[in-house]
Protein backbone atom coordinates (compact mmCIF):
# COMPACT_ATOMS: atom_id res chain seq x y z
CA UNK A 1 0.00 0.00 0.00
CA UNK A 2 1.44 3.35 -1.09
CA UNK A 3 0.40 6.23 1.16
CA UNK A 4 -0.40 9.24 -1.04
CA UNK A 5 -1.10 12.80 0.11
CA UNK A 6 -2.48 15.20 -2.51
CA UNK A 7 -1.82 18.84 -1.61
CA UNK A 8 -3.71 21.63 -3.36
CA UNK A 9 -3.88 25.37 -2.76
CA UNK A 10 -7.66 25.04 -3.23
CA UNK A 11 -8.03 28.74 -3.97
CA UNK A 12 -9.11 28.95 -7.62
CA UNK A 13 -11.95 26.48 -7.04
CA UNK A 14 -13.28 28.76 -4.29
CA UNK A 15 -12.80 32.09 -6.06
CA UNK A 16 -13.22 31.47 -9.79
CA UNK A 17 -16.50 30.23 -11.20
CA UNK A 18 -14.85 28.45 -14.14
CA UNK A 19 -12.50 26.51 -11.88
CA UNK A 20 -15.31 25.71 -9.44
CA UNK A 21 -17.46 24.40 -12.29
CA UNK A 22 -14.61 22.32 -13.75
CA UNK A 23 -13.47 20.83 -10.43
CA UNK A 24 -16.31 20.97 -7.90
CA UNK A 25 -14.85 20.20 -4.50
CA UNK A 26 -11.34 20.86 -5.72
CA UNK A 27 -8.99 19.48 -8.35
CA UNK A 28 -7.26 17.44 -5.62
CA UNK A 29 -10.43 15.37 -5.31
CA UNK A 30 -10.56 14.88 -9.09
CA UNK A 31 -6.93 13.68 -9.11
CA UNK A 32 -7.55 11.38 -6.17
CA UNK A 33 -10.63 9.86 -7.77
CA UNK A 34 -8.81 9.49 -11.08
CA UNK A 35 -5.83 7.56 -9.67
CA UNK A 36 -7.67 5.65 -6.96
CA UNK A 37 -6.84 1.93 -6.82
CA UNK A 38 -6.36 -0.83 -4.26
CA UNK A 39 -2.62 -0.05 -4.03
CA UNK A 40 -3.04 3.61 -3.02
CA UNK A 41 -4.18 5.01 0.33
CA UNK A 42 -5.09 8.60 -0.58
CA UNK A 43 -5.44 11.58 1.75
CA UNK A 44 -5.74 15.30 1.08
CA UNK A 45 -4.28 18.55 2.39
CA UNK A 46 -4.87 22.20 1.45
CA UNK A 47 -3.22 25.56 2.02
CA UNK A 48 -5.68 26.92 4.57
CA UNK A 49 -6.43 23.64 6.29
CA UNK A 50 -4.48 24.57 9.44
CA UNK A 51 -1.30 26.29 10.59
CA UNK A 52 0.77 23.59 8.84
CA UNK A 53 -1.20 23.77 5.56
CA UNK A 54 -2.23 20.19 6.37
CA UNK A 55 1.39 19.01 6.25
CA UNK A 56 2.45 18.36 9.82
CA UNK A 57 5.46 16.19 10.58
CA UNK A 58 3.07 13.37 11.45
CA UNK A 59 1.29 13.65 8.10
CA UNK A 60 4.54 13.68 6.14
CA UNK A 61 5.99 10.80 8.16
CA UNK A 62 2.97 8.81 7.01
CA UNK A 63 3.23 9.91 3.39
CA UNK A 64 5.12 7.86 0.80
CA UNK A 65 4.40 10.22 -2.10
CA UNK A 66 3.30 13.85 -1.90
CA UNK A 67 1.53 15.44 -4.90
CA UNK A 68 1.76 19.26 -5.00
CA UNK A 69 -0.47 21.60 -6.99
CA UNK A 70 0.09 25.32 -6.54
CA UNK A 71 -0.41 28.44 -8.60
CA UNK A 72 -1.36 31.77 -7.05
CA UNK A 73 -0.26 31.42 -3.42
CA UNK A 74 3.31 30.09 -3.55
CA UNK A 75 4.57 32.79 -1.19
CA UNK A 76 1.85 32.05 1.37
CA UNK A 77 3.36 28.64 2.09
CA UNK A 78 5.32 28.92 5.32
CA UNK A 79 9.05 28.38 5.10
CA UNK A 80 9.00 25.93 8.01
CA UNK A 81 6.52 23.76 6.09
CA UNK A 82 8.73 23.94 3.00
CA UNK A 83 11.74 22.90 5.10
CA UNK A 84 9.74 20.00 6.51
CA UNK A 85 8.73 18.78 3.06
CA UNK A 86 12.28 19.09 1.76
CA UNK A 87 13.69 17.17 4.71
CA UNK A 88 11.25 14.33 4.07
CA UNK A 89 12.17 14.25 0.37
CA UNK A 90 15.86 14.06 1.24
CA UNK A 91 15.04 11.17 3.56
CA UNK A 92 13.13 9.25 0.88
CA UNK A 93 9.58 10.59 0.45
CA UNK A 94 8.54 10.93 -3.19
CA UNK A 95 7.36 14.28 -4.58
CA UNK A 96 5.24 14.94 -7.66
CA UNK A 97 4.93 18.61 -8.66
CA UNK A 98 2.05 19.41 -10.99
CA UNK A 99 1.55 22.27 -13.45
CA UNK A 100 2.36 25.64 -11.84
CA UNK A 101 4.14 23.97 -8.93
CA UNK A 102 7.29 24.67 -10.96
CA UNK A 103 7.26 28.01 -9.14
CA UNK A 104 6.54 26.59 -5.70
CA UNK A 105 9.13 27.15 -2.97
CA UNK A 106 9.54 23.40 -2.61
CA UNK A 107 10.32 22.77 -6.28
CA UNK A 108 12.63 25.76 -6.70
CA UNK A 109 14.64 25.00 -3.59
CA UNK A 110 15.04 21.33 -4.40
CA UNK A 111 16.12 22.30 -7.93
CA UNK A 112 18.35 25.17 -6.93
CA UNK A 113 16.85 27.14 -9.83
CA UNK A 114 14.32 29.91 -10.42
CA UNK A 115 11.86 27.44 -11.98
CA UNK A 116 10.93 30.09 -14.55
CA UNK A 117 9.65 29.45 -18.07
CA UNK A 118 7.59 31.19 -20.73
CA UNK A 119 3.82 30.79 -20.85
CA UNK A 120 0.72 31.78 -22.78
CA UNK A 121 -2.93 31.15 -21.95
CA UNK A 122 -4.68 30.82 -25.31
CA UNK A 123 -6.63 27.54 -25.15
CA UNK A 124 -4.01 25.78 -27.25
CA UNK A 125 -3.90 22.23 -28.48
CA UNK A 126 -1.06 20.29 -26.89
CA UNK A 127 0.52 17.06 -28.08
CA UNK A 128 2.56 15.28 -25.43
CA UNK A 129 5.29 12.99 -26.76
CA UNK A 130 6.88 10.18 -24.81
CA UNK A 131 10.63 10.84 -24.98
CA UNK A 132 11.65 7.85 -22.85
CA UNK A 133 9.18 5.00 -23.45
CA UNK A 134 11.29 2.59 -21.40
CA UNK A 135 10.83 4.55 -18.18
CA UNK A 136 8.34 3.13 -15.62
CA UNK A 137 6.41 6.43 -15.62
CA UNK A 138 5.72 5.94 -19.35
CA UNK A 139 4.45 2.37 -18.95
CA UNK A 140 1.15 1.93 -20.78
CA UNK A 141 1.21 5.51 -22.13
CA UNK A 142 0.91 5.91 -25.93
CA UNK A 143 3.70 7.31 -28.09
CA UNK A 144 1.87 10.62 -27.97
CA UNK A 145 -1.50 11.94 -26.89
CA UNK A 146 -3.42 15.19 -27.30
CA UNK A 147 -5.01 17.65 -24.90
CA UNK A 148 -7.38 19.85 -26.89
CA UNK A 149 -7.15 22.84 -24.55
CA UNK A 150 -4.22 23.73 -22.33
CA UNK A 151 -2.09 26.59 -21.09
CA UNK A 152 1.21 26.79 -22.97
CA UNK A 153 4.46 26.40 -21.07
CA UNK A 154 7.55 26.81 -23.22
CA UNK A 155 11.32 26.66 -23.23
CA UNK A 156 13.60 27.85 -21.83
CA UNK A 157 12.63 26.07 -18.62
CA UNK A 158 14.86 26.91 -15.66
CA UNK A 159 15.11 23.42 -14.21
CA UNK A 160 18.15 21.67 -12.75
CA UNK A 161 20.56 20.31 -15.41
CA UNK A 162 20.24 16.76 -14.04
CA UNK A 163 16.50 16.69 -14.83
CA UNK A 164 15.77 13.71 -17.07
CA UNK A 165 12.97 14.28 -19.65
CA UNK A 166 10.29 11.61 -19.92
CA UNK A 167 7.74 13.68 -21.88
CA UNK A 168 8.06 16.59 -24.30
CA UNK A 169 5.14 18.79 -25.37
CA UNK A 170 4.41 20.57 -28.62
CA UNK A 171 1.83 23.36 -28.60
CA UNK A 172 -0.41 24.71 -31.33
CA UNK A 173 1.43 28.05 -31.25
CA UNK A 174 4.72 26.31 -32.06
CA UNK A 175 6.39 26.14 -28.63
CA UNK A 176 7.92 23.02 -27.10
CA UNK A 177 8.49 22.12 -23.46
CA UNK A 178 10.02 19.40 -21.28
CA UNK A 179 6.65 18.59 -19.76
CA UNK A 180 7.65 15.60 -17.66
CA UNK A 181 11.05 15.35 -15.95
CA UNK A 182 12.53 13.29 -13.12
CA UNK A 183 15.05 14.24 -10.45
CA UNK A 184 16.51 12.67 -7.36
CA UNK A 185 17.42 14.57 -4.21
CA UNK A 186 19.03 12.52 -1.48
CA UNK A 187 16.94 9.39 -1.08
CA UNK A 188 13.83 10.98 -2.62
CA UNK A 189 12.57 10.79 -6.18
CA UNK A 190 10.87 13.80 -7.80
CA UNK A 191 8.68 14.03 -10.89
CA UNK A 192 7.46 17.28 -12.45
CA UNK A 193 4.48 17.01 -14.82
CA UNK A 194 3.26 20.11 -16.66
CA UNK A 195 -0.41 19.54 -17.69
CA UNK A 196 -3.15 20.70 -15.34
CA UNK A 197 -4.54 24.23 -15.75
CA UNK A 198 -7.36 24.78 -13.27
CA UNK A 199 -10.08 25.62 -15.82
CA UNK A 200 -9.40 22.80 -18.29
CA UNK A 201 -10.51 19.14 -17.96
CA UNK A 202 -6.92 17.86 -17.88
CA UNK A 203 -7.34 15.83 -14.70
CA UNK A 204 -10.15 13.83 -16.28
CA UNK A 205 -7.90 12.69 -19.15
CA UNK A 206 -7.09 8.98 -18.91
CA UNK A 207 -3.52 9.37 -20.18
CA UNK A 208 -2.73 12.20 -17.76
CA UNK A 209 -4.08 10.13 -14.88
CA UNK A 210 -2.09 7.11 -16.08
CA UNK A 211 1.11 9.17 -16.01
CA UNK A 212 0.38 10.44 -12.50
CA UNK A 213 -0.49 6.95 -11.28
CA UNK A 214 2.74 5.55 -12.75
CA UNK A 215 4.67 8.42 -11.18
CA UNK A 216 3.25 7.62 -7.75
CA UNK A 217 4.55 4.07 -8.05
CA UNK A 218 7.96 5.23 -9.31
CA UNK A 219 8.33 7.92 -6.63
CA UNK A 220 7.38 5.59 -3.77
CA UNK A 221 10.33 5.25 -1.37
CA UNK A 222 12.83 2.46 -1.78
CA UNK A 223 14.46 3.58 1.48
CA UNK A 224 13.35 6.00 4.20
CA UNK A 225 16.06 7.20 6.57
CA UNK A 226 17.90 10.46 7.33
CA UNK A 227 20.13 11.68 4.51
CA UNK A 228 22.96 12.36 4.77
CA UNK A 229 23.84 10.49 7.94
CA UNK A 230 26.58 12.85 9.10
CA UNK A 231 28.78 11.23 11.73
CA UNK A 232 32.38 10.35 12.56
CA UNK A 233 32.78 6.62 11.81
CA UNK A 234 35.33 4.21 13.19
CA UNK A 235 37.87 3.05 10.59
CA UNK A 236 36.99 -0.25 8.93
CA UNK A 237 40.63 -0.87 8.05
CA UNK A 238 43.73 -0.48 10.20
CA UNK A 239 45.45 2.86 9.72
CA UNK A 240 49.22 2.61 10.01
CA UNK A 241 50.96 5.27 12.11
CA UNK A 242 52.64 8.01 10.11
CA UNK A 243 54.93 10.89 10.97
CA UNK A 244 53.25 14.14 10.06
CA UNK A 245 55.36 16.10 7.57
CA UNK A 246 55.94 19.63 8.77
CA UNK A 247 58.13 20.99 5.99
CA UNK A 248 58.56 20.38 2.26
CA UNK A 249 61.01 17.66 1.28
CA UNK A 250 64.21 18.81 -0.38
Amino acid sequence: MIKVTIWNEFIHENTQEAAKKMYPGGLHLAIGKGIACDDFEIKYATLEQDENHGLSEEVLANTDVLLWWGHCAHEKVKDEVVDRVMSNVWNGMGLICLHSAHMSKVFRRLNGTSGKLIWREANERERIWCANPGHPIAQGVPESFVLDYEEMYGEPFMVAPDAQPIFISWFEGGNVFRSGVTLQRGNGRIFYFRPGHETFPTYYNANVLKVISNAVRWCAPTVRFPYPTTHRPNADEQISPKVRQTSPEA
